[in-house]
């Protein structure tokens, strides 16, 4: 493993799994949202954005976390190696909730400085669906890199138990 593209719902443990996956395997860490928001919630414009998740694929090394389906190609075909944590809806919905309220007001690890946590609807409405418009589409888009990749499909927490454990021996 030398490019991991870490992808699953928002509250799904990607972050928390790429954390992990670093003391393990000692590559470094990319929170594409930390590239993705400006301060006070600003996106990046389309073509920045692309140019600048070019620049992060093409590194010899990395963990990259992060769904951001418009650019997931250029990772794609970088990465040698798929982790997609599959988690229900309930499960991604109850950790969004609960890191809105432990981090209200204040900037998380993996975001940008100027991005303080905040309730939001239409986020919420986002995991909500996720799993309902996106899951299927994205497993099939996984599903044909099998032949070059390495893709883990992690469901539940003993599978990522399972992972890490594998990986530790």
């Amino acid at each position: 493993m030398k490019r991991v593209m870490i992808i699953g719902c928002c509250g799904a443990g990607k972050s928390t799994f790429a954390r992990k996956l670093k003391s393990l395997i000692n590559l470094e860490v990319i929170h594409l949202d930390q590239f993705y928001w400006n301060p006070n919630w600003v996106e990046t414009e389309k073509p920045e954005w692309e140019m600048n998740v070019k620049e992060l694929a093409d590194k010899e090394e990395w963990i990259i976390d992060g769904n951001y389906e418009g650019t997931m190609d250029l990772r794609i075909v970088r990465a040698d190696t798929i982790i997609y944590l599959d988690r229900s809806t309930l499960l991604c919905l109850w950790r969004v909730l609960l890191r809105t309220v432990k981090n209200f007001g204040q900037v998380r690890l993996d975001m940008p400085e100027g991005c303080k946590e905040r309730f939001s609807l239409s986020f919420l409405h986002y995991v909500a669906t996720y799993n309902l418009l996106r899951r299927n589409q994205l497993l099939d888009r996984i599903e044909i890199q099998s032949k070059t990749k390495k893709i883990y499909h992690l469901t539940s927490s003993e599978s990522i138990k399972k992972f890490f454990n594998n990986l530790s021996e």
